[in-house]
Formats: C-alpha cells, sequence, structure tokens
C-alpha cells in the first residue's frame, strides 16, 4: 500500500510526502495521517532508537512523536520540509524523554543509600521517600522533576505562582535530602 511519499532510487533516504497527503491530513483526513505515520514511522523509531540508545523507549518515544504530529499537524506551514518537521518534532520528543529519565535519575539519586542485607527495591524507596512528603511539597514536585513540566505550566497547573512552585520544589527537596540523611543514620545505629 502506498504511504504517500515520494520515491527516489537513492536508497534509505527519508522521503517526501505527496502535498495533496500531507494537505488531506491537515484538514482531519485520518486515512492520509494514517499514511503519513506508515511513511516515517519505522525511520523515526530508528533515529530515536540511535539518539535514546534503548529500543524500547524509542518504540514508546515514536507513539509520543506521532501524538505530538497529529496534534501540532494543523500548524504546519511548510516553511520547511514535512520530514523535517517530522525530526524535530521526533527530536523534542527524545530530549524530553532524556531529561525526563534524567530526573526520574536524580530522585532515585536523592534517597537514602540502601541499609546491609538483601537490597531495597528502589522504587519502593522512591515512593517512600515522595510519600513523607506533604501534599503541596509532592505535587509540585512530581510535576516539575517526574513529568517535566516547567516551573509556569505546574503553577498553571496548581493554579498558584511560578514562585510559588519554585520555593514548593525547593523545599521538597531539601526534605528529601533530609529524609535520606536521617534514614542513613537511622540504618547506621
Amino acid at each position: 500500500m502506498d504511504c504517500g511519499c515520494s520515491r527516489s532510487t537513492k536508497g534509505p533516504r527519508v522521503e517526501e510526502p505527496e502535498p495533496a497527503v500531507v494537505r488531506a491530513a491537515m484538514d482531519g483526513d485520518l486515512a492520509a495521517f494514517e499514511r503519513l505515520v506508515r511513511c516515517y514511522q519505522a525511520h523515526v523509531w530508528r533515529f530515536l532508537r540511535h539518539l535514546l540508545g534503548d529500543a524500547a523507549m524509542a518504540e514508546d518515544v515514536t507513539q509520543e512523536t506521532f501524538l505530538r504530529l497529529y496534534q501540532r499537524l494543523p500548524t504546519f506551514a511548510g516553511r520547511s520540509k514535512f520530514s523535517a518537521w517530522v525530526f524535530r518534532i521526533a527530536r523534542n520528543a527524545g530530549v524530553d524523554a532524556l531529561r525526563a529519565a534524567r530526573r526520574r535519575d536524580r530522585l532515585l539519586a536523592a534517597l537514602p543509600p540502601p541499609p546491609p542485607g538483601p537490597p531495597p527495591d528502589a522504587r519502593v524507596e522512591a515512593m517512600a521517600a515522595v510519600a513523607s512528603l506533604s501534599p503541596k511539597l509532592r505535587e509540585a514536585l512530581l510535576l516539575v522533576e517526574v513529568f517535566g513540566f516547567t516551573y509556569r505550566e505546574a503553577a498553571e497547573v496548581l493554579r498558584v505562582p511560578d514562585g510559588t512552585v519554585k520555593s514548593r520544589v525547593f523545599q521538597a527537596r531539601v526534605r528529601l535530602t533530609a529524609w535520606r540523611d536521617a534514614e542513613g543514620r537511622a540504618g547506621e545505629l
């Protein structure tokens, strides 16, 4: 089945979709959008697999890319090649996924070292640390550090000023550090 991309004889090059397919997708034609997905899906996944270094994560981010593409399709202005626009969306989704992974890693690193004996599940430790926070601190920390919202976006969600979110995230980090230190000392006793 034709995916709506023009063909060339230059090997595995990413091709441009037919302008009519892009216009139809922009006008809400789901079959045309599906053709665009089929045209780019393997290329985007391969790009993200190399960018992220993880095939499973690349699969998830590929889905996120096409969700974003669908949401932003009406804004495509044609100032660049459609393929470049698709890959820019994929790159941004990949960078967002890497940032989210780093935030999760930082949150796990803020946890106390495991006590001697059988190693506890890091996820259980992280949940216990976050659960020790007040709901206001917890929600601010989760929105910013885990879900990747900017302070401004988190402020919109929480309906508080940006500065309040910054303060709550800072306080949450301080309390997590204190929690880690207290748990570490308790493990030494």
